[in-house]
Protein backbone atom coordinates (compact mmCIF):
# COMPACT_ATOMS: atom_id res chain seq x y z
CA UNK A 1 0.00 0.00 0.00
CA UNK A 2 1.39 3.40 -0.99
CA UNK A 3 0.24 6.74 0.37
CA UNK A 4 0.66 9.58 -2.09
CA UNK A 5 0.28 13.31 -1.75
CA UNK A 6 -0.42 14.06 -5.41
CA UNK A 7 -3.97 14.31 -6.70
CA UNK A 8 -5.48 13.23 -9.96
CA UNK A 9 -8.16 15.82 -9.40
CA UNK A 10 -7.69 19.51 -8.77
CA UNK A 11 -6.40 19.84 -5.23
CA UNK A 12 -7.56 23.37 -4.47
CA UNK A 13 -11.30 24.00 -4.12
CA UNK A 14 -12.84 27.28 -5.10
CA UNK A 15 -12.75 29.67 -2.17
CA UNK A 16 -15.25 32.52 -2.33
CA UNK A 17 -12.77 34.86 -0.62
CA UNK A 18 -9.95 34.07 -3.05
CA UNK A 19 -10.55 36.98 -5.42
CA UNK A 20 -10.47 39.49 -2.58
CA UNK A 21 -7.13 38.18 -1.36
CA UNK A 22 -5.32 37.37 -4.59
CA UNK A 23 -2.82 40.23 -4.11
CA UNK A 24 -2.01 39.33 -0.51
CA UNK A 25 1.17 37.30 -0.07
CA UNK A 26 0.09 36.28 3.41
CA UNK A 27 -3.28 35.08 2.21
CA UNK A 28 -1.94 33.24 -0.83
CA UNK A 29 0.38 31.22 1.38
CA UNK A 30 -2.52 29.86 3.42
CA UNK A 31 -4.06 26.49 2.70
CA UNK A 32 -7.17 26.78 0.55
CA UNK A 33 -10.29 25.25 2.09
CA UNK A 34 -13.63 24.32 0.58
CA UNK A 35 -15.53 26.02 3.41
CA UNK A 36 -15.23 29.72 4.11
CA UNK A 37 -15.15 31.04 6.76
CA UNK A 38 -13.24 28.36 8.62
CA UNK A 39 -14.11 27.10 12.11
CA UNK A 40 -11.45 29.35 13.64
CA UNK A 41 -12.61 32.44 11.73
CA UNK A 42 -16.34 32.27 12.43
CA UNK A 43 -17.74 29.07 13.89
CA UNK A 44 -21.48 29.86 13.62
CA UNK A 45 -21.13 30.92 9.99
CA UNK A 46 -18.89 27.89 9.29
CA UNK A 47 -21.69 25.62 10.52
CA UNK A 48 -24.23 27.29 8.22
CA UNK A 49 -21.83 26.84 5.28
CA UNK A 50 -21.31 23.16 6.15
CA UNK A 51 -25.07 22.55 5.99
CA UNK A 52 -25.23 24.19 2.55
CA UNK A 53 -22.04 22.77 1.05
CA UNK A 54 -22.79 19.22 2.20
CA UNK A 55 -26.29 19.35 0.70
CA UNK A 56 -27.81 18.58 4.09
CA UNK A 57 -30.62 21.15 4.07
CA UNK A 58 -31.83 24.35 2.50
CA UNK A 59 -33.82 27.31 3.74
CA UNK A 60 -37.57 27.01 3.43
CA UNK A 61 -40.00 29.73 2.32
CA UNK A 62 -41.63 29.12 5.72
CA UNK A 63 -39.84 31.12 8.40
CA UNK A 64 -37.82 29.00 10.82
CA UNK A 65 -38.31 25.76 8.87
CA UNK A 66 -35.89 23.85 6.67
CA UNK A 67 -36.02 21.58 3.65
CA UNK A 68 -33.95 18.48 4.32
CA UNK A 69 -32.17 17.54 1.10
CA UNK A 70 -31.69 13.91 -0.05
CA UNK A 71 -28.18 13.48 1.43
CA UNK A 72 -29.28 14.90 4.78
CA UNK A 73 -32.49 12.88 4.73
CA UNK A 74 -30.60 9.69 3.87
CA UNK A 75 -28.50 10.22 7.00
CA UNK A 76 -31.73 10.68 8.99
CA UNK A 77 -33.14 7.49 7.46
CA UNK A 78 -30.07 5.57 8.66
CA UNK A 79 -30.46 7.08 12.13
CA UNK A 80 -34.13 6.18 12.09
CA UNK A 81 -33.58 2.64 10.78
CA UNK A 82 -30.93 1.78 13.34
CA UNK A 83 -32.73 3.29 16.32
CA UNK A 84 -36.03 1.72 15.28
CA UNK A 85 -34.37 -1.70 15.29
CA UNK A 86 -33.00 -1.10 18.78
CA UNK A 87 -36.38 0.09 20.05
CA UNK A 88 -38.10 -3.04 18.75
CA UNK A 89 -35.38 -5.25 20.23
CA UNK A 90 -36.25 -3.74 23.62
CA UNK A 91 -39.95 -4.54 23.20
CA UNK A 92 -41.35 -1.27 21.82
CA UNK A 93 -43.97 -0.97 19.08
CA UNK A 94 -44.57 1.92 16.69
CA UNK A 95 -47.85 3.81 16.53
CA UNK A 96 -49.02 7.18 15.26
CA UNK A 97 -51.00 9.88 17.06
CA UNK A 98 -52.67 13.10 15.83
CA UNK A 99 -50.72 16.20 14.90
CA UNK A 100 -53.41 18.37 16.54
CA UNK A 101 -53.95 18.43 20.30
CA UNK A 102 -57.06 20.03 21.88
CA UNK A 103 -56.09 23.04 23.99
CA UNK A 104 -57.99 21.57 26.95
CA UNK A 105 -55.60 18.58 26.98
CA UNK A 106 -52.60 20.79 27.62
CA UNK A 107 -54.48 22.83 30.21
CA UNK A 108 -54.92 19.76 32.40
CA UNK A 109 -51.19 19.68 33.24
CA UNK A 110 -50.29 23.17 34.42
CA UNK A 111 -46.50 22.73 34.63
CA UNK A 112 -46.37 21.03 31.26
CA UNK A 113 -48.33 23.71 29.40
CA UNK A 114 -46.38 26.49 31.10
CA UNK A 115 -43.14 24.96 29.84
CA UNK A 116 -44.34 24.92 26.21
CA UNK A 117 -46.88 27.77 26.06
CA UNK A 118 -44.59 30.30 24.39
CA UNK A 119 -43.60 27.82 21.67
CA UNK A 120 -47.07 26.60 20.67
CA UNK A 121 -48.57 27.13 17.23
CA UNK A 122 -52.36 27.39 17.52
CA UNK A 123 -55.04 26.50 14.95
CA UNK A 124 -58.20 28.58 15.44
CA UNK A 125 -60.09 28.19 12.10
CA UNK A 126 -60.92 25.26 9.85
CA UNK A 127 -61.14 26.80 6.38
CA UNK A 128 -60.22 29.73 4.12
CA UNK A 129 -62.59 32.03 2.28
CA UNK A 130 -62.05 34.71 -0.35
CA UNK A 131 -61.94 38.15 1.23
CA UNK A 132 -63.24 41.46 -0.16
CA UNK A 133 -59.85 42.28 -1.68
CA UNK A 134 -59.65 38.90 -3.43
CA UNK A 135 -57.22 37.40 -0.91
CA UNK A 136 -57.88 34.48 1.40
CA UNK A 137 -58.97 34.95 5.00
CA UNK A 138 -59.46 32.41 7.82
CA UNK A 139 -63.06 31.40 8.38
CA UNK A 140 -65.03 28.86 10.36
CA UNK A 141 -63.76 29.41 13.94
CA UNK A 142 -63.17 26.21 15.86
CA UNK A 143 -65.17 25.66 19.03
CA UNK A 144 -61.89 24.73 20.70
CA UNK A 145 -58.47 25.71 19.34
CA UNK A 146 -55.99 22.97 18.45
CA UNK A 147 -52.31 23.07 19.34
CA UNK A 148 -49.93 21.81 16.67
CA UNK A 149 -48.01 19.03 18.43
CA UNK A 150 -45.01 20.37 20.41
CA UNK A 151 -44.76 16.95 22.13
CA UNK A 152 -47.38 14.26 22.59
CA UNK A 153 -47.62 13.35 26.29
CA UNK A 154 -51.16 14.70 26.62
CA UNK A 155 -52.74 13.20 23.50
CA UNK A 156 -50.99 9.86 23.94
CA UNK A 157 -51.93 9.80 27.64
CA UNK A 158 -55.60 10.19 26.70
CA UNK A 159 -55.35 7.07 24.55
CA UNK A 160 -53.40 5.14 27.19
CA UNK A 161 -56.27 5.83 29.64
CA UNK A 162 -58.63 4.06 27.20
CA UNK A 163 -56.34 1.12 26.46
CA UNK A 164 -55.20 0.17 29.96
CA UNK A 165 -57.51 -1.66 32.35
CA UNK A 166 -55.45 -4.24 34.23
CA UNK A 167 -51.88 -4.90 35.33
CA UNK A 168 -51.94 -7.53 32.60
CA UNK A 169 -51.93 -4.68 30.03
CA UNK A 170 -48.57 -3.46 31.35
CA UNK A 171 -45.96 -2.53 30.47
CA UNK A 172 -47.23 -0.65 27.43
CA UNK A 173 -44.23 0.35 25.30
CA UNK A 174 -45.03 2.72 22.41
CA UNK A 175 -42.85 4.77 20.05
CA UNK A 176 -43.87 7.35 17.47
CA UNK A 177 -41.85 8.71 14.52
CA UNK A 178 -43.29 12.12 13.72
CA UNK A 179 -42.78 15.84 13.22
CA UNK A 180 -43.35 18.46 15.90
CA UNK A 181 -43.65 22.24 15.93
CA UNK A 182 -42.11 24.58 18.49
CA UNK A 183 -42.30 28.22 17.50
CA UNK A 184 -38.64 29.15 17.91
CA UNK A 185 -37.68 32.81 17.48
CA UNK A 186 -34.00 32.23 16.64
CA UNK A 187 -33.47 29.23 14.40
CA UNK A 188 -30.50 27.32 13.03
CA UNK A 189 -30.70 24.29 10.67
CA UNK A 190 -31.04 20.99 12.55
CA UNK A 191 -30.12 22.54 15.90
CA UNK A 192 -33.25 24.62 16.45
CA UNK A 193 -36.07 24.91 13.91
CA UNK A 194 -39.78 25.66 14.16
CA UNK A 195 -40.56 22.20 12.75
CA UNK A 196 -38.34 19.17 13.14
CA UNK A 197 -38.47 15.39 12.82
CA UNK A 198 -38.06 13.12 15.81
CA UNK A 199 -39.13 10.01 17.62
CA UNK A 200 -40.88 10.09 20.97
CA UNK A 201 -41.22 7.02 23.14
CA UNK A 202 -44.04 6.83 25.66
CA UNK A 203 -44.38 3.95 28.11
CA UNK A 204 -46.64 2.93 30.99
CA UNK A 205 -45.62 0.74 33.92
CA UNK A 206 -47.12 -0.87 37.00
CA UNK A 207 -44.41 0.31 39.40
CA UNK A 208 -42.06 3.25 39.85
CA UNK A 209 -39.12 0.84 39.75
CA UNK A 210 -40.14 -0.47 36.32
CA UNK A 211 -40.62 3.05 34.96
CA UNK A 212 -37.24 4.21 36.30
CA UNK A 213 -35.58 1.17 34.76
CA UNK A 214 -37.18 2.02 31.41
CA UNK A 215 -36.01 5.64 31.66
CA UNK A 216 -32.40 4.62 32.19
CA UNK A 217 -32.53 1.79 29.65
CA UNK A 218 -33.53 4.14 26.85
CA UNK A 219 -30.92 6.71 27.88
CA UNK A 220 -28.28 4.02 27.49
CA UNK A 221 -29.79 2.94 24.13
CA UNK A 222 -29.28 6.51 22.92
CA UNK A 223 -25.76 6.72 24.28
CA UNK A 224 -24.72 3.42 22.72
CA UNK A 225 -26.19 4.45 19.39
CA UNK A 226 -24.41 7.81 19.35
CA UNK A 227 -21.06 6.31 20.29
CA UNK A 228 -21.25 3.17 18.12
CA UNK A 229 -23.01 4.54 15.03
CA UNK A 230 -22.28 8.27 15.01
CA UNK A 231 -18.80 8.13 16.63
CA UNK A 232 -19.87 10.88 19.06
CA UNK A 233 -18.59 10.56 22.66
CA UNK A 234 -21.41 11.11 25.14
CA UNK A 235 -21.69 12.14 28.77
CA UNK A 236 -25.02 11.11 30.28
CA UNK A 237 -26.55 12.43 33.47
CA UNK A 238 -29.51 13.94 35.27
CA UNK A 239 -30.71 17.47 34.64
CA UNK A 240 -31.11 19.87 37.53
CA UNK A 241 -34.63 20.96 38.49
CA UNK A 242 -34.33 24.18 36.45
CA UNK A 243 -33.51 22.18 33.29
CA UNK A 244 -36.08 19.44 33.87
CA UNK A 245 -38.74 18.57 31.28
CA UNK A 246 -42.03 20.29 32.23
CA UNK A 247 -44.10 17.84 34.29
CA UNK A 248 -41.35 15.25 34.83
CA UNK A 249 -40.00 13.98 38.15
CA UNK A 250 -36.54 13.43 36.65
CA UNK A 251 -34.98 14.27 33.30
CA UNK A 252 -31.79 12.66 31.98
CA UNK A 253 -29.84 13.81 28.94
CA UNK A 254 -26.84 13.04 26.79
CA UNK A 255 -24.36 15.88 26.31
CA UNK A 256 -21.66 15.66 23.62
CA UNK A 257 -19.06 18.40 23.11
CA UNK A 258 -19.06 20.26 19.82
CA UNK A 259 -15.89 21.61 18.17
CA UNK A 260 -16.50 25.10 19.58
CA UNK A 261 -16.40 23.41 23.00
CA UNK A 262 -20.10 23.99 23.66
CA UNK A 263 -22.45 21.24 24.77
CA UNK A 264 -25.40 20.10 22.70
CA UNK A 265 -28.34 18.38 24.38
CA UNK A 266 -28.61 15.52 21.91
CA UNK A 267 -31.41 13.51 23.50
CA UNK A 268 -33.45 13.15 26.69
CA UNK A 269 -35.23 10.50 28.73
CA UNK A 270 -37.83 11.44 31.33
CA UNK A 271 -39.24 9.67 34.39
CA UNK A 272 -42.70 11.24 34.57
CA UNK A 273 -43.71 9.57 37.82
CA UNK A 274 -47.51 9.56 38.18
CA UNK A 275 -47.94 13.21 37.22
CA UNK A 276 -49.45 12.68 33.77
CA UNK A 277 -51.23 9.49 34.84
CA UNK A 278 -53.14 11.37 37.57
CA UNK A 279 -54.10 14.22 35.24
CA UNK A 280 -55.17 11.86 32.45
CA UNK A 281 -56.68 9.10 34.59
CA UNK A 282 -54.28 6.40 33.44
CA UNK A 283 -55.29 3.77 35.98
CA UNK A 284 -55.29 -0.01 36.20
CA UNK A 285 -56.53 -2.80 38.42
CA UNK A 286 -53.49 -4.16 40.26
CA UNK A 287 -52.91 -7.73 41.44
CA UNK A 288 -54.71 -6.95 44.71
CA UNK A 289 -57.82 -5.81 42.87
CA UNK A 290 -57.20 -2.14 43.64
CA UNK A 291 -57.48 0.74 41.15
CA UNK A 292 -54.14 2.58 41.09
CA UNK A 293 -52.44 5.19 38.91
CA UNK A 294 -49.76 4.01 36.49
CA UNK A 295 -46.16 5.25 36.18
CA UNK A 296 -45.05 6.71 32.84
CA UNK A 297 -41.94 7.69 30.89
CA UNK A 298 -41.13 9.57 27.70
CA UNK A 299 -37.90 9.89 25.71
CA UNK A 300 -36.80 11.27 22.37
CA UNK A 301 -34.13 12.28 19.88
CA UNK A 302 -34.54 14.38 16.76
CA UNK A 303 -32.92 15.62 13.56
CA UNK A 304 -30.75 17.67 15.93
CA UNK A 305 -28.50 14.58 15.80
CA UNK A 306 -27.51 15.61 12.26
CA UNK A 307 -26.39 18.96 13.63
CA UNK A 308 -24.41 17.11 16.30
CA UNK A 309 -22.83 14.97 13.59
CA UNK A 310 -21.69 18.03 11.66
CA UNK A 311 -20.37 19.97 14.62
CA UNK A 312 -18.52 16.94 16.02
CA UNK A 313 -16.78 15.69 12.87
CA UNK A 314 -16.88 18.24 10.02
CA UNK A 315 -13.74 20.15 9.08
CA UNK A 316 -12.89 23.17 6.95
CA UNK A 317 -13.46 21.18 3.78
CA UNK A 318 -16.94 19.96 4.60
CA UNK A 319 -18.92 17.23 6.30
CA UNK A 320 -17.36 13.99 7.54
CA UNK A 321 -19.91 11.19 7.92
CA UNK A 322 -18.90 8.13 9.97
CA UNK A 323 -19.23 4.95 7.89
CA UNK A 324 -21.87 3.33 10.12
CA UNK A 325 -24.30 6.17 9.46
CA UNK A 326 -23.20 7.14 5.93
CA UNK A 327 -25.71 6.70 3.06
CA UNK A 328 -22.78 5.88 0.72
CA UNK A 329 -19.53 4.28 1.87
CA UNK A 330 -17.49 4.38 -1.34
CA UNK A 331 -17.84 6.83 -4.21
CA UNK A 332 -16.12 5.79 -7.45
CA UNK A 333 -15.30 8.64 -9.84
CA UNK A 334 -14.30 7.67 -13.40
CA UNK A 335 -11.52 9.98 -14.65
CA UNK A 336 -12.37 10.19 -18.34
CA UNK A 337 -9.81 12.75 -19.46
CA UNK A 338 -7.85 10.54 -21.85
CA UNK A 339 -9.43 9.90 -25.22
CA UNK A 340 -9.92 6.29 -26.20
CA UNK A 341 -9.93 4.92 -22.63
CA UNK A 342 -13.47 5.83 -21.60
CA UNK A 343 -15.04 2.40 -22.10
CA UNK A 344 -12.39 0.43 -20.24
CA UNK A 345 -12.40 2.92 -17.32
CA UNK A 346 -16.20 2.79 -17.03
CA UNK A 347 -16.25 -1.00 -17.27
CA UNK A 348 -13.60 -1.20 -14.53
CA UNK A 349 -15.57 1.21 -12.29
CA UNK A 350 -18.85 -0.66 -12.64
CA UNK A 351 -17.31 -4.09 -12.10
CA UNK A 352 -15.50 -2.75 -9.01
CA UNK A 353 -18.78 -1.29 -7.77
CA UNK A 354 -20.54 -4.64 -8.19
CA UNK A 355 -17.72 -6.48 -6.40
CA UNK A 356 -17.77 -4.08 -3.45
CA UNK A 357 -21.56 -4.24 -3.11
CA UNK A 358 -21.27 -7.95 -2.46
CA UNK A 359 -19.19 -7.27 0.65
CA UNK A 360 -20.78 -6.97 4.10
CA UNK A 361 -19.92 -4.43 6.74
CA UNK A 362 -20.63 -4.49 10.49
CA UNK A 363 -22.73 -1.41 11.24
CA UNK A 364 -22.77 -1.95 15.02
CA UNK A 365 -24.41 -4.20 17.62
CA UNK A 366 -23.56 -7.25 15.55
CA UNK A 367 -25.69 -6.14 12.59
CA UNK A 368 -24.29 -6.42 9.07
CA UNK A 369 -25.08 -4.40 5.97
CA UNK A 370 -23.83 -4.52 2.44
CA UNK A 371 -21.25 -1.92 1.46
CA UNK A 372 -23.00 1.04 -0.17
CA UNK A 373 -21.22 2.11 -3.37
CA UNK A 374 -21.98 4.72 -6.01
CA UNK A 375 -20.36 5.36 -9.38
CA UNK A 376 -20.61 9.10 -10.02
CA UNK A 377 -21.73 9.40 -13.64
CA UNK A 378 -22.63 13.09 -13.58
CA UNK A 379 -21.56 15.20 -16.55
CA UNK A 380 -19.02 17.21 -14.54
CA UNK A 381 -15.26 17.55 -14.45
CA UNK A 382 -13.52 14.98 -12.24
CA UNK A 383 -12.26 17.63 -9.82
CA UNK A 384 -15.76 19.02 -9.31
CA UNK A 385 -17.08 15.56 -8.50
CA UNK A 386 -14.28 14.86 -6.03
CA UNK A 387 -14.82 18.07 -4.12
CA UNK A 388 -18.58 17.68 -4.04
CA UNK A 389 -18.15 14.33 -2.26
CA UNK A 390 -15.48 15.71 0.05
CA UNK A 391 -17.98 18.38 1.10
CA UNK A 392 -20.70 15.77 1.61
CA UNK A 393 -18.34 13.70 3.74
CA UNK A 394 -18.54 10.30 2.04
CA UNK A 395 -16.09 8.03 3.92
CA UNK A 396 -14.10 6.96 0.82
CA UNK A 397 -13.74 8.87 -2.44
CA UNK A 398 -11.99 6.95 -5.21
CA UNK A 399 -10.63 8.22 -8.52
CA UNK A 400 -10.20 5.65 -11.30
CA UNK A 401 -8.20 6.44 -14.43
CA UNK A 402 -6.50 4.44 -17.21
CA UNK A 403 -3.37 3.84 -15.11
CA UNK A 404 -5.46 2.21 -12.34
CA UNK A 405 -7.14 -0.02 -14.90
CA UNK A 406 -3.83 -1.19 -16.37
CA UNK A 407 -2.33 -1.74 -12.88
CA UNK A 408 -5.54 -3.29 -11.52
CA UNK A 409 -5.32 -0.75 -8.68
CA UNK A 410 -7.38 1.85 -6.84
CA UNK A 411 -6.51 5.41 -5.80
CA UNK A 412 -8.58 6.87 -2.97
CA UNK A 413 -8.91 9.32 -0.11
CA UNK A 414 -10.26 8.51 3.35
CA UNK A 415 -12.44 11.38 4.50
CA UNK A 416 -10.93 11.23 7.99
CA UNK A 417 -7.64 12.31 6.36
CA UNK A 418 -6.69 15.54 4.63
CA UNK A 419 -8.02 15.60 1.02
CA UNK A 420 -4.43 15.78 -0.28
CA UNK A 421 -3.56 12.47 1.39
CA UNK A 422 -4.44 9.73 -1.08
CA UNK A 423 -3.60 6.06 -1.12
CA UNK A 424 -2.80 3.68 -3.96
CA UNK A 425 -3.65 0.02 -3.35
CA UNK A 426 -4.23 -3.08 -5.42
CA UNK A 427 -7.86 -3.64 -6.28
CA UNK A 428 -7.93 -7.09 -4.68
CA UNK A 429 -6.42 -5.80 -1.44
CA UNK A 430 -8.93 -2.94 -1.28
CA UNK A 431 -11.94 -5.17 -1.89
CA UNK A 432 -10.72 -7.74 0.63
CA UNK A 433 -10.11 -5.10 3.30
CA UNK A 434 -12.99 -2.69 2.67
CA UNK A 435 -14.76 -3.57 5.94
CA UNK A 436 -11.54 -3.12 7.92
CA UNK A 437 -10.88 0.25 6.27
CA UNK A 438 -14.38 1.46 7.12
CA UNK A 439 -14.01 0.20 10.69
CA UNK A 440 -10.72 2.06 11.00
CA UNK A 441 -12.31 5.31 9.79
CA UNK A 442 -15.15 4.86 12.29
CA UNK A 443 -12.76 4.22 15.17
CA UNK A 444 -10.49 7.10 14.20
CA UNK A 445 -13.39 9.57 14.18
CA UNK A 446 -14.58 8.45 17.62
CA UNK A 447 -11.08 8.49 19.10
CA UNK A 448 -10.44 11.95 17.66
CA UNK A 449 -13.68 13.34 19.10
CA UNK A 450 -13.05 11.71 22.49
CA UNK A 451 -9.52 13.15 22.60
CA UNK A 452 -10.94 16.60 21.85
CA UNK A 453 -13.53 16.23 24.61
CA UNK A 454 -10.96 15.19 27.19
CA UNK A 455 -8.49 17.92 26.19
CA UNK A 456 -11.21 20.54 26.66
CA UNK A 457 -12.65 19.23 29.93
CA UNK A 458 -11.09 20.71 33.03
CA UNK A 459 -11.38 20.03 36.75
CA UNK A 460 -11.98 23.44 38.33
CA UNK A 461 -12.05 24.10 42.07
CA UNK A 462 -12.06 27.89 42.35
CA UNK A 463 -14.58 30.53 41.34
CA UNK A 464 -11.84 32.72 39.86
CA UNK A 465 -10.54 29.92 37.65
CA UNK A 466 -14.13 29.01 36.64
CA UNK A 467 -14.89 32.56 35.46
CA UNK A 468 -11.56 32.78 33.65
CA UNK A 469 -12.20 29.44 31.90
CA UNK A 470 -15.49 30.69 30.40
CA UNK A 471 -14.31 34.20 29.47
CA UNK A 472 -13.14 34.72 25.85
CA UNK A 473 -9.34 34.93 25.74
CA UNK A 474 -8.99 35.90 22.09
CA UNK A 475 -11.11 38.68 20.66
CA UNK A 476 -10.52 37.37 17.11
CA UNK A 477 -12.09 34.05 18.04
CA UNK A 478 -14.57 34.82 20.86
CA UNK A 479 -16.94 31.94 20.14
CA UNK A 480 -14.27 29.26 20.67
CA UNK A 481 -13.23 29.14 24.30
CA UNK A 482 -14.03 27.29 27.50
CA UNK A 483 -15.23 23.69 27.30
CA UNK A 484 -16.60 21.40 30.01
CA UNK A 485 -15.90 22.46 33.59
CA UNK A 486 -16.02 19.51 35.99
CA UNK A 487 -16.83 21.43 39.14
CA UNK A 488 -18.45 20.91 42.53
CA UNK A 489 -21.96 22.30 43.09
CA UNK A 490 -23.80 22.43 46.40
CA UNK A 491 -27.27 22.13 44.81
CA UNK A 492 -28.25 25.78 45.26
CA UNK A 493 -30.31 26.95 42.22
CA UNK A 494 -29.11 30.53 42.75
CA UNK A 495 -25.63 29.38 41.66
CA UNK A 496 -27.08 28.24 38.34
CA UNK A 497 -28.89 31.55 37.89
CA UNK A 498 -25.76 33.56 38.68
CA UNK A 499 -23.33 31.79 36.32
CA UNK A 500 -25.95 31.77 33.57
CA UNK A 501 -26.48 35.52 33.94
CA UNK A 502 -22.75 36.28 34.16
CA UNK A 503 -21.32 33.84 31.64
CA UNK A 504 -24.15 32.18 29.71
CA UNK A 505 -23.08 28.89 31.34
CA UNK A 506 -25.46 26.20 32.63
CA UNK A 507 -25.20 22.88 34.41
CA UNK A 508 -25.50 20.44 31.53
CA UNK A 509 -25.98 17.39 33.72
CA UNK A 510 -25.11 15.64 36.96
CA UNK A 511 -23.04 12.87 35.32
CA UNK A 512 -23.69 9.16 35.60
CA UNK A 513 -20.75 6.73 35.46
CA UNK A 514 -18.35 9.57 34.66
CA UNK A 515 -15.25 10.39 36.69
CA UNK A 516 -12.89 12.66 34.81
CA UNK A 517 -9.30 12.30 36.03
CA UNK A 518 -10.48 10.32 39.08
CA UNK A 519 -11.68 13.54 40.67
CA UNK A 520 -15.21 12.56 41.70
CA UNK A 521 -16.47 12.36 45.28
CA UNK A 522 -17.44 14.89 47.98
CA UNK A 523 -15.87 18.34 47.99
CA UNK A 524 -16.59 22.03 48.37
CA UNK A 525 -18.71 24.22 46.08
CA UNK A 526 -16.40 27.02 44.86
CA UNK A 527 -19.33 29.44 44.53
CA UNK A 528 -20.78 29.15 48.04
CA UNK A 529 -18.16 27.36 50.14
CA UNK A 530 -20.79 24.79 51.11
CA UNK A 531 -20.30 20.99 51.03
CA UNK A 532 -20.88 19.32 47.66
CA UNK A 533 -21.67 15.65 47.14
CA UNK A 534 -20.08 15.51 43.69
CA UNK A 535 -19.01 17.41 40.62
CA UNK A 536 -21.29 18.37 37.74
CA UNK A 537 -20.69 19.41 34.12
CA UNK A 538 -20.90 23.15 33.48
CA UNK A 539 -20.74 24.41 29.88
CA UNK A 540 -22.08 26.87 27.38
CA UNK A 541 -24.60 25.17 25.14
CA UNK A 542 -26.87 25.32 22.12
Amino acid sequence: MNTKSENKSENKPENKNQSKNQNSKTQSSKTQNAISPTRAENYPEWYQEIVKAADLADQSPVRGCMVIRPWGYAIWENIQRTLDKRFKETGHQNAYFPLFIPKSFLEKEAEHVEGFAKECAVVTHHRLEKGPDGGLIPAGPLSEPYIVRPTSETIIGAMFAKWIRSYRDLPLLINQWANVVRWEMRTRPFLRTAEFLWQEGHTVHATAEDAREETMKMLHVYRTFCEEQMAIPIIIGEKTSSERFPGADNTYSMEPMMQDRKALQAGTSHFLGQNFAKVQDIMFLDQNGKQVHAWTTSWGVSTRLIGALAMTHADDNGMIVPPRIAPTHVVIIPMLNKAGTENEVLEYCHSLCKELREKTYNVGSGANSTVQVEVDMRDLRGGEKVWSWIKKGAPICMEVGPRDVSNRAVFFNRRDNDPSQKTSMSRDEFVTNIANILDDIQKNLFDRALKFQKENTKVIDSKEEFYKFFTPKNSEQPEIHGGFAYTHWCGDPSVEEKVKADLGVTIRCIPIDYNFENSDGPGTCPFTGRPSERRVIFAKSY
